[in-house]
């Protein structure tokens, strides 16, 4: 059986489900997700905790009853606490900066980049040099994150460029280095 899947997933205080069929909605006091699963895998509430079941042993049902759990676990922290992705920009002249719903990059393009907020995704800046993307669905969260970063991903020589924080950027050596 998964270990993963076999696993139950606590409901916090304040968080209520309803199952309907294969349709899950979670409720909190951070918003509102729901989701439609796989027809292999069973969803039921019992004690406070959400239980995953699946049909038959399967290599695919088991893949299915893994990642259905997982995905559960993800909704419940969502609606509870969110998530929050961190970008640092670095370079000279590089900056970010907030206007309206838009956020404005200048990354050493001739033109500003405009990239409005999606839908149930809250994106600040702090300061010039540091963007957040916060929401309550993992997964949207980590897509707008990432096409924040795809602007001007990092370089390898200078290391100039967007980036997640903590991430480690592998560093070349320029022409001189060659010999």
């Amino acid at each position: 059986m998964s270990r993963i899947g076999k696993k139950p997933v606590p409901v916090p205080k304040g968080v209520t489900i309803e199952i309907d069929g294969k349709t899950v909605r979670v409720k909190g006091p951070k918003g509102e997700l729901d989701r439609t699963f796989r027809p292999e895998v069973g969803i039921e509430m019992s004690e406070g905790e959400i239980v995953v079941t699946r049909a038959t042993d399967s290599k695919r049902d088991r893949a299915f009853h893994g990642l259905t759990r997982a995905l559960l676990a993800n909704m419940v922290t969502g609606v509870t606490d969110g998530y929050r992705k961190t970008l640092e920009i670095v370079g000279v002249g590089y900056r970010a900066e907030k206007k309206g719903k838009d956020l404005v990059l200048t990354v050493g393009f001739s033109h500003q980049i405009q990239y409005p907020e999606p839908d149930g995704i809250q994106i600040t800046t702090p300061n010039q040099t540091t963007v957040e993307v916060a929401g309550t669905d993992k997964q949207r969260v980590g897509q707008a994150a990432a096409e924040i970063r795809g602007f001007r991903p990092p370089e390898p020589y200078k290391g100039k460029g967007i980036r997640y924080r903590g991430e480690q950027v592998r560093r070349k050596a320029g022409k001189a280095g060659a010999k």
